[in-house]
Parts: C-alpha cells; structure tokens; sequence
C-alpha cells in the first residue's frame, strides 16, 4: 500500500537525524518569538477560501511540474488572490523539500501550510523554524497520543493543525484529540482514488465550532484539474470563484 511506504520513508527520514538534533529542533521552536500568520484566522474570513498546492510530484501522477520555479508558483496564486499556499515538503514521492516552504514563507504575504506525512515532534518543529503557519497531521498514520501530542505542541509554537480525515471514525478522533480544523480529504489515500462526494458526506459530521477544508478533487465547471497543473494559475482561481459565486 502506496501509504505504508509513505509513512516509511518519513520515519526513515526521522531516524536518520541525531535525536540530540531533533531535540535541539523542537527546543529552538519553542524560543521563537516571531509571530507567524495565522491559519485560523484566514479560514476565519466570510466567503470562500482557497488554498493553492506547491507540488512537484505525486505518487499516483508522477513529475507535476518538470519546470518547478517554486517561488514564482507561489507569487503567481498570491497575484490571484488565494488565500493560503500549502507545501509538500516530502522528498522522495513528492520531490519536496522543507527549503521550498522556507523560501515561500519568506516571500509571500498569505499564511503557508507544510504538507507532509509527519511521524515526529520533530517534524513540527522544523516548519515552525521555516516560517508555516500550520501543519498537516494525518489521523490515518497516527496513534490517538501522538495525535493529541502532536495538536497540543504545533498550538504551543502557535501553529495551526490541519488534522486530515477520511471517515467518520477518524472525524470523531481528530475532535477527541482537540483538533480545531478539519480537512476532509476526497482522496483515499489507501488506493489514491478520488471522490469529491466524500467531503459533503463528512461535513455533517464534524462539529460547528471546527473549520472544515475539502482536500482534494476540486472541480470547476467544465472539468477536473488542479491548480498545481493550471499553466495560468490567475485564471484557473477565477474559474474556481466564479464556480462558486454561480
């Protein structure tokens, strides 16, 4: 399963820093002082939001983007109006790097996401040293500890924690362990199948005082595509407003 392998090679990722290193990561998080922008308070707008993706690759459609200017991807969903800007960070499936969101953290004006498959504190500390403003934490590839752990320790380096779900069990999970926002995601993860149905089945089942993000499979009106393959990222944002406001 394409997910196990994940997992895998984030922990071998983990393992293969020093702890004294990882320690050192999660002490110096916990010293900044730099404020960061907040997640919370952009989905806290009224109207829609969009989060715009920077991904190179992916395991289910291989290489995205050959020509991967990063910087300017970001820019270029900034000049169209979105709202947030999520990063994979995960190398090897995802040919991520942690520099990409240190990079665009530094550069653009809109609170930024580390999407990645995080296993260790450590890992949370590090996007708060690269300036995001939240992190993705995935219930499907953790314990209910290390959930609640992982929630508790992004909210004490004032980052916000998207906490991804898949199923009614994991919503009530997510809730249990004190997550605040919610992300629903259409894709399965076990197969990489995607059905955007699974976002507005879920929704009722989280609770009011949580925001919700549907994950994946967004659709404009005349076709399936992501803005991440969009040639003009300006235009595709405005398909998917106008999508919405129709």
């Amino acid at each position: 399963m394409i997910l196990d392998q994940l997992v895998q090679a984030s922990q071998q990722r983990v393992q293969k820093v020093p702890v004294r290193e990882r320690v050192k990561r999660i002490q110096q998080a916990r010293k900044m002082t730099t404020p960061v922008l907040s997640f919370e308070a952009m989905l806290a707008q009224p109207g829609l939001q969009l989060i715009g993706e920077v991904k190179r690759a992916s395991p289910s459609k291989g290489l995205i983007a050959a020509e991967f200017d990063y910087l300017q991807i970001a820019q270029d969903y900034v000049a169209a109006g979105i709202d947030a800007i999520s990063v994979l960070t995960e190398p090897r499936y995802f040919k991520g790097q942690l520099s990409y969101l240190q990079a665009i953290a530094q550069t653009v004006s809109v609170p930024t996401l580390r999407k990645d498959f995080i296993v260790a504190a450590s890992q949370i500390a590090s996007a708060r040293i690269a300036g995001a403003s939240a992190v993705l934490l995935i219930v499907a590839i953790l314990t209910p500890v290390q959930l609640q752990a992982f929630i508790t320790l992004a909210h004490e380096l004032n980052l916000s924690a998207l906490v991804e779900v898949h199923t009614t069990a994991e919503i009530k999970q997510a809730v249990a362990a004190g997550a605040r926002i919610i992300g629903i995601n259409n894709r399965n993860l076990k197969d990489f199948s995607v059905n955007f149905a699974t976002s507005c089945q879920l929704r009722q089942a989280v609770p009011a005082e949580c925001y919700v993000i549907a994950e994946s499979g967004i659709q404009t009106s005349t076709q399936v595509q992501t803005l991440m393959r969009a040639p003009d990222k300006q235009q595709a944002v405005r398909q998917l407003r106008a999508g919405v406001r129709g």
